[in-house]
């Protein structure tokens, strides 16, 4: 099992937009380079990039929540 973390501390959203559906949801495959979330640190956000290919089998953290640098987002199945 491995594990996509977050780059930097802030917001995790899984969404890029509060209308919008989820970047990945639970069973969605990922590709390298595949963005999952972003984080916002003041009004700032990052992209959170697969670095592994494979199967995401559950994510984390939920969509909103704190989060701190290192901390894992979602696990991946290769």
């Amino acid at each position: 099992m491995a594990e996509i973390r977050s780059p930097l501390p802030g917001t995790f959203y899984r969404k890029p937009a509060p209308d919008q559906p989820a970047f990945k949801e639970d069973g969605d495959t990922v590709a390298v380079g595949d963005v999952i979330g972003l984080v916002e640190v003041m009004k700032t956000f990052t992209e959170v990039k697969s670095e592994i290919a494979g199967t995401i089998t559950k994510f984390v953290a939920d969509n909103e929540e704190p989060v701190t640098a290192g901390m894992v987002l979602a696990e991946v199945a290769s």
